[in-house]
């Protein structure tokens, strides 16, 4: 079993920045694929980036188009950490973000299209609020 909890949500006005981290416990090897996820109000749950590890220790990311050049996602794998730093924040990315972990997909089926059906392992979520 793996553990995911995420900190660092809050409020800011447009333009601004916050950095999310999601502490993993448990069985940490079982964290191959690692995403951010948001759910805004009467919305479906999207993926927003993942990250993957490669074999030699090296990882990979993908981010979905409106979040491109704004926001990176990485990981401490001493701390067992993932991370969100969101830069340039629209009220558009107003929502609860949560952080998932697949213990098997890697490269390209780790992508943050990925139906959340895919991840067996959630946290409970940190909200993001933006003001216009």
């Amino acid at each position: 079993q793996v553990r995911l909890a995420e900190s660092g949500g809050g409020s800011v006005q447009a333009g601004g920045s916050l950095r999310l981290s999601c502490e993993a416990s448990g069985a940490t090897y079982q964290t191959n694929c690692m995403g951010w996820f948001r759910q805004a109000p009467g919305k479906e749950r999207e993926g927003v980036a993942t990250l993957y590890t490669i074999y030699n220790g090296g990882t990979g990311t993908y981010y979905i188009d409106s979040v491109k050049g704004r926001f990176t996602i990485s990981q401490d794998n001493a701390k067992n950490t993932l991370f969100l730093e969101m830069n340039g924040l629209k009220h558009e990315d107003t929502a609860m973000y949560f952080c998932a972990a697949n213990p098997y997909l890697t490269g390209g089926d780790c992508n943050p299209t990925l139906q959340t059906s895919n991840f067996p392992y959630w946290g409970q979520g940190t909200q993001v609020t933006v003001s216009s």
